[in-house]
C-alpha cells in the first residue's frame, strides 16, 4: 500500500503528521489526543487522574462486579469466531463505536460507558469504546475508572492535559474519521485480553492493538509506557485475519 520511498518520508515526520496515524478511527481520539503529546516533553510531572466519583469508583458486589453491573460471561476466554449478532452503532463525539446488549457496555447513559462482559467479545467492546471516550470531556474520569493505573496512566493523563477539551468538542472536520470495519483477538485469558482493532478510509486500511485487563469486575485499558492507548498504527493490505462488523 505504501512505497518503501513514502514510509522511509513519513518516518522523518512526527507520527501525528504520518498517514498511519491520520487512518485511523479516532483521529479525534488518537491524532488530537496522542498527537497533541508531541508539544509536552517525553517525561510527565507525576500527576494522576482526579479522584473518581464514578460508578465504578464504588465497592464490588459479593460476585465481584461494581453495583448495577450484570452480564453473560458463560463464553469465557473463548476468542470469538464471528462478530456479535446484536451489535448497534452509537456515537462518541464523531467516532462511531459498536454496542452490543449481551457483551457492554450495559451503561452508556453517562461517563463513562461501562459493564462489559467479561469474555473476549466484552473486551472486543471495551477497547473500542473505552479508547473513544478519550477525546471527550469527561476523559479525566474515563482514565481514573477505565485505565489501569501505573505510571503509563499518569504519562497519558499528563499528555492528554496539554489537549484543550474544547479541541475535541468543537471538532467539526470529519474527514479523517475512518471507520471501524472488525476486529481479531490474538490473546485472550480470564485477566488480560489484547485486541487489534481494523479501520478503514478513503486511504485504505489500517489496524492498531489495545491491551486490556480485566481489573475491579469490568475490562480496563492498559496504556504502553510512553501513554499511548494504542499501538503503532499499521497499514494492512486486506481483511484477511479479522472478524468484520456487519454493516
Amino acid at each position: 500500500m505504501f512505497t518503501r520511498r513514502q514510509r522511509r518520508a513519513e518516518e522523518s515526520e512526527p507520527y501525528w503528521r504520518q498517514r498511519g496515524w491520520q487512518l485511523s478511527a479516532g483521529f479525534l481520539a488518537v491524532a488530537v489526543v496522542l498527537g497533541g503529546f508531541a508539544a509536552v516533553a517525553s517525561g510527565g510531572d507525576g500527576r494522576t487522574p482526579v479522584a473518581s466519583s464514578g460508578p465504578l469508583s464504588g465497592s464490588l458486589t459479593e460476585d465481584g462486579r461494581p453495583r448495577g453491573c450484570r452480564t453473560d460471561d458463560s463464553a469465557g476466554a473463548t476468542l470469538p469466531t464471528a462478530a456479535p449478532k446484536d451489535i448497534d452503532w452509537r456515537m462518541i463525539g464523531v467516532v462511531r463505536v459498536p454496542v452490543s446488549a449481551a457483551a457492554g457496555p450495559t451503561h452508556d447513559d453517562g461517563t463513562p460507558w461501562w459493564c462489559f462482559a467479561h469474555t473476549a467479545t466484552g473486551a472486543v467492546l471495551a477497547a473500542h469504546i473505552i479508547t473513544a471516550q478519550m477525546g471527550e470531556s469527561g476523559w479525566r474520569t474515563v482514565a481514573a475508572e477505565q485505565l489501569v493505573p501505573g505510571q503509563p496512566r499518569d504519562m497519558f493523563v499528563f499528555r492528554r492535559s496539554t489537549v484543550a477539551d474544547s479541541v475535541a468538542a468543537n471538532t467539526t472536520d470529519t474527514s479523517a474519521v475512518s471507520t471501524y470495519v472488525g476486529f481479531s483477538v490474538p490473546s485472550c485469558t480470564r485477566t488480560t485480553a489484547s485486541v487489534n482493532l481494523l479501520m478503514r478510509s478513503t486511504q485504505g486500511y489500517a489496524a492498531t492493538t489495545v491491551n486490556l485487563r480485566w481489573e475491579k469486575g469490568d475490562w480496563k485499558v492498559v496504556p504502553f509506557s510512553d501513554g499511548s492507548l494504542y499501538a503503532q498504527v499499521r497499514s494492512v493490505q486486506n481483511t484477511r485475519g479479522y472478524l468484520l462488523w456487519e454493516a
